[in-house]
């Protein structure tokens, strides 16, 4: 069996694995450090999220770096600032016994200054996002002209989050006889281009199958109306007491508003998201890493650098658009050999990408019906009950109490006791789920919906969607989107079109699931090739254009904007760069 012991580490950095609890590679470090350390090949290597990518480059480049020279020999970028830190972190911990390496992460929402003190200090290896990176080294505070090694960290991601500028920036700046690495959990086309444009004839590895998800995680779909989502997500909080878990919502706004909710509503949660503090965001994964917040509620991109094991279960609170993203989400759970449940909250708009995912995972969905109350009250007062038998008595502790108790409760039988006690501790539950209603979308929904609408004429009072072609479309001026119901409107552009794949019902889409709104009034949608522009009624012009924060749409980032005017009032639009 390869072991770390015989692939040429030292013994400096083989005390250092060892003290972290290291015993035996795992496959993708088993096939990359013997790889690093035989040839000078670039490397592609495709694995999913928690499979070891650190350790399989990060041990050969801390093993190659030459201590005595102070310059910055290895470059490594990644898609966001957790995930820079995440990697420093554990670069440091690697190399515990190295004496001179230095490891400088560099990222936004941190200030430049200090980043800039550390890189003059020395810095042989840089951890960092591509827009801080590429701002360093046009101030000249980064020297990347000895650079030995690149690692592209997560490309798939950083193309998705619209770093593409920002990486070709860098790129250009490292030396021509350098080795590239590139990590990916798929290979969509931009990651393929990039991988041609930067990288010399790699050689490329694939640990598991690509885009496949993990093999110990269970896929489990619950399909329920639009409006019950957060319902639903209580529900599946409460049949797994012992969660430990990311909720995946789509946008900021989103998130933030899923996380007050639960909060409110008593249950441990807390949003991580884009319009945090740094310091903010470190108090939320602290908790989180040390298990004294059960949920985090979460954007996709706030996320990526969230290296933590034993996550019980990833919840995807709506299907994310590009499906690829799935297979990210649902690799947070599962990982190091452990069992993990990944879980989608589907309304019947978005239960086609289902058998997508499906496909692209190599995995079936179970598909469950939402819990009832009677089965939610049944798994926590067994959870209670375990609780405590399983207590710790000390009864050194409470032995100066027990006579009171004893002479406070000696009119009770044993039978009463209990009753009492589960009362005490239950009653929230068995008041809360009393009469609860049946959260299950019916197969014959979408028709009695549908019918709904033809007896409103379209007017779409459900809040399931509106249109007709059941609901898919909205009946609009064009056929493509729904009819105007009076009022002024507002235009707006939208830098995706025909070529970009986009049909209107991806537009309507997005401005529901952004905004959080099924009474959106939309107008005309018009689609040019590389952009396209759509109307909402005013009133909702705002949110709307607020709402879209960290949205893509097939790997390109979507930017809206309010179309401008010309001098007879009339509103127009121009192509933008994407």
């Amino acid at each position: 069996m390869l072991t770390f012991n015989t692939m040429g580490l030292s013994p400096s950095l083989l005390k250092g694995i060892e003290e972290l609890g290291f015993e035996n590679p795992t496959p993708i470090q088993a096939e990359i450090i013997p790889l690093i350390f035989s040839t000078d090949n670039d490397i592609v290597g495709l694995a999913q999220t928690g499979t070891g990518k650190t350790a399989a480059f990060g041990l050969p480049i801390i093993e190659q770096i030459n201590i005595e020279d102070k310059s910055a020999q290895a470059l490594i970028l990644a898609p966001t600032r957790e995930l820079c830190m995440q990697i420093s972190k554990d670069l440091q911990n690697f190399a515990k016994h190295y004496k001179g390496l230095n490891v400088v992460p560099v990222y936004g929402g941190a200030s430049i200054d200090i980043q800039i003190r550390a890189l003059k200090r020395g810095a042989q290896i840089i951890t960092a996002t591509p827009g801080r990176m590429l701002d360093l080294i046009k101030r000249k505070a980064a020297n990347i002209s000895n650079i030995k090694t690149v690692v592209l960290d997560e490309a798939d991601e950083m193309l998705n989050m619209g770093f593409r500028d920002e990486l070709d920036g860098i790129l250009e700046k490292t030396p021509e006889e350098k080795r590239t690495l590139l990590f990916s959990a798929t290979m969509p086309n931009d990651v393929a281009r990039l991988a041609k444009n930067y990288m010399k004839d790699p050689t490329r590895i694939t640990v598991g199958t690509q885009n496949s998800g993990a093999e110990n995680v269970r896929h489990i779909y619950y399909q329920v109306h639009a409006r019950n989502r957060y319902l639903a997500l209580k529900r599946i909080a409460d049949i797994n007491p012992d969660i430990y878990g990311i909720v995946f919502c789509r946008t900021r706004a989103e998130t933030k508003e899923v996380a007050d909710k639960l909060i409110k509503d008593g249950y441990n949660a807390d949003a991580l998201h884009g319009d945090l503090s740094q310091a903010q965001r470190d108090h939320v994964m602290k908790r989180f890493r040390e298990r004294t917040l059960q949920m985090l509620v979460a954007t996709d991109v706030a996320a990526r650098g969230i290296d933590v094991n034993d996550i019980s279960h990833v919840i995807n609170y709506n299907l994310p658009e590009e499906l690829e993203i799935y297979t990210h989400r649902s690799g947070r759970t599962g990982r190091a050999g452990k069992s993990g449940i990944s879980i989608a909250i589907a309304n019947y708009r978005e239960i086609h990408k289902i058998p997508q995912i499906e496909k692209k995972i190599r995995k079936k969905f179970e598909k469950l019906p939402v819990p009832n109350g009677t089965e939610i009250c049944e798994k926590q007062l067994f959870k209670l009950i375990d609780r405590m038998e399983n207590v710790q008595v000390d009864e050194d502790q409470i032995a100066p109490f027990m006579e009171t108790v004893n002479k406070k409760l000696d009119w009770l039988s044993k039978e009463q006791i209990i009753k009492h006690f589960i009362s005490l501790e239950f009653n929230r539950f068995l008041e809360y789920y009393k009469n609860a209603p049946d959260l299950n979308e019916k197969a014959d929904s979408r028709k009695k919906i549908t019918e709904r609408r033809s007896d409103s004429r379209g007017d779409g009072r459900s809040g399931e969607g509106r249109g007709s072609r059941g609901g898919e479309g909205r009946g609009s001026r064009g056929g493509e989107g729904r009819g105007s119901r009076g009022g002024s409107f507002t235009r707006f552009f939208i830098n995706v079109g025909k070529k970009d794949g986009v049909i209107p019902k991806n537009i309507i889409g997005m401005i529901n699931d952004n905004a959080q709104d099924r009474d959106i009034n939309i107008g005309a949608i018009d689609l040019k090739d590389s952009f396209s522009f759509f109307e909402v009624g005013e009133k909702h012009a705002a949110k709307v254009l607020n709402s879209f924060y960290n949205t893509t749409f097939k790997g390109h980032r979507v930017k809206v904007e309010i179309a401008e005017k010309d001098v007879g009032g009339r509103k127009k639009g121009k192509p933008r760069k994407k």
